[in-house]
């Protein structure tokens, strides 16, 4: 789809530097292209200097320009309703402890660390956990901040997991991801490196590079993790991204944050989960939003996050079916939340609530019984 720019060529199109460097960052150029309504016109000009906008041409063509509420927009547009005092007051800007004495670096599980190597976003996306870094301008790590975190991995014989993070990993230089990735390769005892990015969502055509690929596939085993929230990102664009990283040998995996207004539909979910399924991209988790200063306005309940984890149940393919988890406040970690299908216990029989309807009395016994 090429909505807004049809008279752009593919070449440029299929360009990540030319959608990077034709982002909208300015009401006037959004309004270009959509009708604003009142609340985004006061959003994009109260959010301006606490939460900066900014959206590529790709992700914006997705957008319908008809609809106000289309999820799409939600997640791109600012919205007064960000800076409005109760929803200011009800977040924290880092409610998970990420930040450290060392600019980045999150250690909080023993055998895994998370980087975040840059504050620059294709997308500042308007549920964003990580809100607070849209003040600190857009960088990435300095050598000396990237050598200072390679030397406390290297320190930390216990970790065998790092996470590649952001603001967006991937939009640095291919050298100094290189860089990064093979000094983080040459540590014997990491064995697992993860990168964090929104691309395949926000701007595929990262991923249209070769280069990039053979980096990638060189400091194998890399996993990616990825960040579709609606059926509408799934793209024949966005599927190609993730068909030229599997065949390099990178696996996909998507988490996905429950958010109001967006997806917080049953049938929604499903037709999402799905559709990642079908472009070969595992769905691992759904996350309860988090309570993160301007956006508490996405938050659902628990109970409707157990709603949909329940109607998926039985509809899609176990392997379709993610983990729903919060994040817990302080750095505490995350937790799992699913429906509970016991619905009472009688010496060894358990009647369970069946996922295709009815009640099923079972008798379980241990194998010693036997």
């Amino acid at each position: 789809m090429r909505r807004f720019f049809v008279d752009i060529p593919q070449e440029m199109w299929r360009s990540y530097h030319w959608q990077i460097q034709n982002r909208i960052k300015t009401k006037e150029e959004l309004k270009r292209y959509i009708r604003l309504t009142p609340e985004e016109e006061k959003g994009i000009y109260q959010t301006i200097d606490l939460y900066p906008m900014a959206i590529t041409p790709y992700y914006l063509s997705l957008i319908d320009p008809e609809d106000p509420q289309d999820p799409i927009r939600l997640q791109a547009i600012p919205r007064a309703v960000e800076v409005e005092e109760r929803v200011q007051s009800m977040g924290e800007p880092d409610p998970f402890r990420e930040e450290g004495h060392i600019p980045g670096l999150t250690h909080r599980y023993p055998d895994r660390v998370l980087f975040t190597l840059t504050t620059f976003c294709a997308v500042y996306c308007r549920h964003c956990m990580r809100k607070r870094i849209f003040q600190e301008g857009e960088r990435s790590r300095t050598k000396e901040e990237i050598d200072r975190f390679l030397e406390y991995v290297r320190r930390h014989e216990e970790i065998r997991d790092v996470l590649i993070s952001g603001g967006e990993p991937l939009s640095v230089s291919n050298e100094k991801l290189e860089y990064v990735l093979s000094n983080l390769r040459r540590i014997p005892h990491v064995e697992i490196l993860r990168i964090g990015t929104r691309l395949p969502v926000l701007a595929p055509q990262r991923f249209f590079d070769e280069e990039l690929l053979r980096i990638l596939e060189k400091y194998s085993p890399i996993w990616v993790n990825t960040h579709f929230n609606h059926p509408k990102e799934i793209t024949e664009e966005s599927a190609e991204a993730v068909e030229r990283l599997l065949r390099h040998g990178v696996p996909v995996n998507n988490q996905t944050v429950l958010l109001k207004g967006v997806n917080d539909n049953p049938q929604v979910m499903l037709e999402l989960m799905r559709s990642l399924l079908r472009i070969k991209v595992r769905p691992v988790y759904l996350f309860h939003c988090d309570p993160i200063k301007g956006a508490v306005h996405f938050r659902t309940s628990l109970e409707k996050g157990l709603e949909i984890m329940e109607y998926l149940r039985g509809r899609i393919s176990g392997m379709g079916i993610p983990t729903y988890a919060v994040d817990l406040p302080g750095g505490r970690g995350k937790v799992p939340i699913s429906p509970n299908y016991i619905l009472s216990v009688a010496g060894d029989t358990y009647t369970f609530k069946s996922p295709l309807e009815g009640i099923v009395e079972y008798t379980i016994r241990d194998a010693e019984v036997y």
